[in-house]
């Protein structure tokens, strides 16, 4: 799938576009936020013992769990002869500690990537089994989940410089989880997920938005760390979700690179966290995970309509997707307009910039402004 963001030329008919970013390099739709947290698993799929095996960005690891509780990444390849180590087992051996064992060979490696032994070795045979090592991954656990730093460079890989994002409200064993693998790049998956515009035509539901109940909207949008955030307001009037919930509910919105989508809902002194989690699979898959907490009472007695309604959301979205891969794959240029696309806009010049930022080996800076937009949903 390939695509390319491009700015218009100037004409009287053409919408205001003077702000749309050139990308960053490799273009809209190819390649990666590197040097950062991508979630991969909840804290509870990984148990102990457990050798679980994931793609993200197009390359296979190995999330596991000691049985001393801790969270490890590998390359889930062995380096002899490919089998996948998550085909394994953890084993424990006098003098080795825990151990991933190969299903082929039975070679063992350490969780920090350090094979331990080769069985087949005879007395005599002189082969250094410390040198041999399989590619680690430095592994967060955090508010019940996990997450995997994914370097620019796998064979030299940077160090984390920071902590995988912490969202508000995400205390406990989350009520709901749903996720759906989308036929599309990251960057794609993204501008789909901020696109406010979509609603009525996508997700019509009679209890949500309907094209008859459109109207305009404007909205306040700040900087947050790594993205930006449509900051805490009264919810739309055609948003009929929200009623259910009762009194005065105040929600924020908030995007954060490389794959973070949040919004965090109070009604008095409760709350409702709705996170979404991006997942690069590979260059032509996103996994999509959608994850609730809620202290509310409306929410447990909700939370079957709840789990019907964002299954349709991610369904409808995902037959979006299909439909256009249609037109993606002849590499059309795409137009972004203001208002409704600025977040699109945003989303590459963050991306822009984190490239730019590590590679020059500096500070990240926050292109966007405090601005209000306005559409029509």
């Amino acid at each position: 799938m390939n695509s390319r963001a491009v700015e218009p030329e100037k004409t009287p008919s053409a919408p205001n576009t003077t702000d749309a970013p050139k990308g960053p390099s490799g273009g809209f739709g190819k390649g990666y936020v590197t040097d950062a947290w991508y979630f991969v698993a909840l804290s509870r799929q990984a148990a102990q013992g457990s050798l679980k095996r994931y793609e993200v960005m197009g390359e296979p690891v190995l999330i596991g769990r000691t049985q001393a509780g801790d969270v490890y990444g590998l390359r889930d390849i062995c380096p002899h002869r490919a089998a996948p180590l998550s085909a394994g087992r953890l084993v424990e051996r006098e003098g080795e500690g825990e151990t991933v064992e190969c299903p082929y060979h039975g070679w063992r490696f350490r969780t920090d990537g350090t094979c331990a032994a080769m069985p087949s070795l005879c007395e005599g045979q002189d082969v250094e089994v410390g040198r041999i090592k399989v590619r680690s991954y430095e592994v967060r656990e955090s508010q019940g989940m996990v997450f995997v730093w994914m370097p620019a460079d796998a064979r030299n890989p940077s160090q984390p410089d920071q902590e995988p994002p912490l969202f508000p409200g995400a205390e406990g064993e989350p009520q709901l989880v749903e996720w759906m693998d989308f036929d599309s790049h990251i960057d794609h998956a993204v501008v789909g997920l901020m696109d406010p515009a979509h609603g009525p035509y996508v997700h019509k539901q009679w209890w949500w938005r309907s094209e008859k109940s459109m109207h305009e909207k404007a909205k306040t949008f700040a900087p947050r760390d790594y993205g930006w955030a449509m900051v805490r307001h009264a919810p739309s009037s055609n948003s009929r979700l929200y009623k259910v919930l009762g009194g005065a509910p105040a929600t924020e919105i908030t995007f954060r690179l490389p794959g973070y989508r949040w919004e965090h809902i109070q009604v008095g002194a409760k709350q409702v966290l709705a996170l979404t989690l991006l997942t690069p699979v590979n260059d032509k898959k996103t996994r999509i995970t959608q994850v609730f907490w809620s202290d509310h009472w409306v929410f447990a007695l909700a939370k079957p309509f709840l789990r019907a309604g964002v299954a349709a959301f991610l369904h409808q979205d995902g037959g979006m997707v299909n439909l256009q891969n249609e037109g993606l794959k002849y590499d059309p240029p795409l137009l972004w307009i203001d208002d409704a696309d600025k977040q699109a806009k945003w989303y590459q010049q963050l991306k822009k910039e984190w490239l730019k930022s590590r590679a020059e080996q500096r500070s990240f800076v926050n292109p966007i402004k405090e601005t209000v937009l306005r559409w029509k949903s």
